[in-house]
């Protein structure tokens, strides 16, 4: 018999499939590459990582409506700020993290 092999899986030896690991969402990691891009300089009044006057009113509306803004894009930000394999996830992760600093 052939040992077989199942993409995205790990085959234990005893034949049973075991899912792939999973790993929680990398705020810094999103915000490095992808938010950074326009929220490290302040591009197009993006308000800039860290400032927290300029984040204040945003952080005020609640995490939920500040998801619905970067799925949907805002202002010169597109939707998912451009990165449409973002997953909501990765998207909360970034936006806590650059809430966080603007505490």
């Amino acid at each position: 018999m052939k040992p077989f092999a199942i993409p995205g899986t790990l085959v234990l030896a005893f034949g049973i499939a075991a899912a792939p690991a999973v790993f929680a969402a990398d705020g810094k990691a999103v915000y490095d590459k992808t938010c950074s891009v326009c929220h490290a300089s302040g591009v197009a009044n993006a308000p800039k990582f860290g400032d927290k006057a300029a984040w204040a009113p945003r952080i005020a509306t609640g995490k939920d409506a500040l998801l619905k803004s970067v799925l949907n894009g805002k202002g010169a930000m597109p939707p998912k700020a451009g990165a449409a394999d973002l997953k909501d996830d990765d998207l909360k992760a970034a936006i806590d993290y650059m809430t966080a600093a603007a505490k």
